[in-house]
């Protein structure tokens, strides 16, 4: 193991954790606690297909063609890929969601594909030793709904080497409210930390602060103690909300938008953005020398039109949050870094409850900005 890397697994990123909750899940290993040990059973141990619960069932999915998205029926057929079959209890919807369901560009990069980057389900048959009849397992990413197969559907077959279980402390429910937003708000939190950064120094600013990646990015900073500054567009509409997930101060989003100096005042020692373009210049130009800033979306813009002057005068790093091929430790970490750190209540007041018939519309609605908080898509 490199030496940096032991030290953010083993020093730096459990104090965050101590600050949310007893720092007892660090480092992680694939047969830790709280995920589905190898199962050693002669069955398994030779690969033995269990046998499904039931041939000939018929799967109700949003696919997306070349033409449009649309809810269709299949067979099992359609979806042949991956070590495990799993009946899809909950799915969610995400900014990539609400692309490929409204047949924007950028997502989905093969047609036919079943849409939806995150699921929650129940094993029904496994080749993977990983996994067993009737475990409950998370897969956020991973391909989905991009070249894959994803959980837009009542049934998914998927690939178990990146899939988790669901930690203590949530609900199968709670992890499909949460989904990839909520996952890569984890991830985004846990590279601030790393670096040793803590609430002693200074503010962190998250923009897109009411949307998925925002709203949960603000709770866990709040809860490790740090100063949020939550930036927003309709800070009358959205104010009592964000205070209440734990943001100390909102910064309207025109303070952000226009193309400014390529070094302005140190604000904020971190930064979760999920927005890019200028938004994501001009929070890099305003945070602190030794400042981090992590890059998770592109709600705005796919630009970054800065300089390397906060890089090499300030010794800022931009560090870039991959929560779709993150490997299976740090999933399994920022799954119990949310259970820590998540408000449940807080979690549940800011989540939308639609069904399969929903989704598409509820995506434009997304991408328009009309929805924000979490949409927990119900399937079983």
């Amino acid at each position: 193991m490199l030496l940096d890397t032991f030290v953010v697994r083993t020093l730096l990123v459990p104090a965050l954790v101590h600050d949310i909750g007893a720092p007892v899940w660090w480092p992680s290993r694939l047969a830790r606690a709280d995920g589905p040990a190898p199962r050693h059973s002669a069955e398994t141990a030779v690969g033995i297909c269990r046998p499904p619960r039931k041939l000939g069932v018929m799967i109700q999915g949003i696919v997306v063609r070349e033409n449009g998205a649309a809810i269709e029926e299949f067979d099992e057929s359609f979806i042949p890929d991956g070590d495990v079959l799993v009946d899809v209890d909950w799915s969610d919807l995400n900014y990539k969601d609400g692309l490929a369901v409204t047949g924007r560009p950028g997502v989905v990069r093969t047609t036919p594909l079943v849409a939806g980057i995150d699921l929650v389900g129940t094993v029904v048959e496994s080749t993977n030793p990983r996994w067993g009849v009737g475990d409950t397992l998370i897969l956020n990413g991973a391909g989905l709904s991009e070249t894959k197969h994803g959980g837009y559907a009542t049934r998914a077959r998927v690939d178990g080497e990146r899939a988790v279980a669901v930690p203590d402390g949530l609900t199968a429910e709670q992890c499909a409210a949460l989904g990839t937003a909520g996952y890569t708000a984890a991830l985004a939190v846990m590279r601030i930390v790393s670096e040793g950064l803590t609430p002693a120094d200074g503010p962190v600013l998250v923009t897109g602060a009411t949307g998925g990646v925002g709203s949960i990015a603000t709770m866990l900073l709040a809860t490790a103690g740090f100063h949020v500054a939550a930036v927003t567009g309709r800070a009358e509409e959205h104010g009592d909300y964000l205070r209440d997930l734990g943001a100390a101060e909102l910064i309207d989003r025109s303070a952000l938008s226009e193309a400014g100096r390529p070094l302005q005042k140190a604000s904020w020692c971190a930064v979760v953005d999920s927005v890019g373009g200028e938004v994501l210049a001009n929070a890099i130009a305003r945070t602190s020398p030794g400042g981090v800033v992590a890059a998770c979306g592109l709600a705005g813009s796919t630009s970054l039109p800065t300089t390397v002057m906060p890089f090499i005068l300030r010794g800022v790093t931009l560090a870039g949050i991959d929560s779709v091929w993150a490997p299976l430790d740090d999933r399994a970490d920022a799954w119990r870094l949310l259970a820590r750190g998540v408000d449940t209540d807080r979690l549940a007041a800011m989540t939308t409850r639609i069904g399969l018939a929903d989704v598409i519309a509820a995506g434009g609605e997304l991408l328009a900005g009309r929805r924000h908080g979490r949409t927990l898509v119900e399937l079983s």
